[in-house]
């Protein structure tokens, strides 16, 4: 028996998520007596798993075959699976990323296993086995009972510390047969975004909306963004005016984000973008309209136009990253 975590990499690095994932698994396998295990799929150095055996995985299974260069969702499916049934696995444990969100339905239909999709913590209860997770676009909490053999859980970013539990590691360089007929997908080409912090990564995003007025005036956002370190994101309607690339757009229709610290500057808060960040663990809001929605779900807002506060709100920073 044991917790198996697949963890992600991008470029054959793991990121935050994927030492959150870790840091909940090792809760879960602790509370049932049993071993971490974490599986990686890619071409990965020695060096990139040494974080990972901070996090209390005992063994680390690597397959690093070229065929599993690019992510292909059965057959990453197939690997997974194959792993847990040799590693005898209780719980399988994914982000709740676009990939984890594809694959363990997957890994649930083929394992005839109970999924829990966008988890908030560890288990309330493990006999009957009790999840919390949000519902309803995030605007409500349920405790969700799993009751097969097999559970699949994929975990919200943000939704668990990171907790460092080093053990001695065995790293397994394994090899596996997957079924020809899964490989589908042919990767011709591959185009990636530089220069950008990534919005599925980053720990502070400073996003626009409306309130903005035009493309035009996107330059503070921008100046913000450099001064914090921070990933631009914009509402659905500054995506569609065309004031910023659709792969910008965060909300339920876009991207869905967790970052430590989210600005929502001149946006609204209509339930389709909240429902987008509402796992953020701050927010902060700048609106004018007092009533706006969005200060409902705001941990601190500024009742005022956007586009006079934030130029006074950047001096500020400057002048406090000056004295440090």
């Amino acid at each position: 028996m044991s917790v198996l975590v697949y963890i992600e990499n991008r470029e054959g690095e793991f990121k935050k998520q994927s030492f959150e994932l870790l840091s909940y698994g090792y809760n879960i396998a602790q509370s049932l007596n049993c071993p971490l295990v974490a599986i990686s799929i890619g071409q990965i150095s020695d060096d990139a798993f040494g974080p990972v055996a901070r996090y209390g995985a005992s063994k680390i299974i690597s397959y690093s075959d070229d065929k599993l260069k690019g992510v292909d969702n059965q057959v990453y499916t197939d690997v997974i699976c194959q792993t847990a049934e040799k590693e005898g696995a209780q719980v399988v444990l994914l982000a709740n990323t676009s990939t984890g969100k594809a694959i363990a339905p997957r890994i649930s239909v083929r394992m005839k296993a109970g999924l829990a999709s966008g988890v908030m913590g560890v288990p309330s209860s493990f006999e009957p086995f009790v999840v919390k997770r949000k519902v309803y676009n995030g605007g409500a909490l349920s405790n969700t009972t799993i009751k097969s053999a097999i559970k699949i859980i994929t975990l919200n970013p943000n939704a668990f510390e990171l907790a460092e539990n080093p053990c001695d590691v065995n790293i397994e360089k394994a090899e596996i047969t997957v079924d020809g007929g899964l490989y589908n997908t042919n990767i011709i080409d591959v185009h990636k975004a530089e220069g950008k912090i990534l919005l599925s990564e980053a720990d502070i995003v400073v996003s626009g909306g409306r309130g903005m007025k035009s493309g035009d005036n996107w330059k503070p956002i921008e100046e913000l963004a450099e001064l914090l370190g921070a990933a631009i994101a914009c509402s659905r309607p500054v995506s569609d005016e065309g004031w910023r690339p659709h792969e910008e757009h965060v909300g339920q229709t876009g991207k869905v984000i967790a970052p430590n610290l989210y600005f929502a500057l001149g946006i609204s808060g209509a339930i389709q973008h909240i429902a987008g960040v509402s796992s953020s663990k701050f927010i902060v809001a700048i609106n004018k309209d007092h009533e706006a929605p969005v200060f409902e779900t705001a941990d601190y807002g500024i009742i005022g136009d956007v586009q006079e506060i934030l130029p006074r709100f950047i001096e500020s920073i400057k002048k406090h990253k000056a004295t440090l």
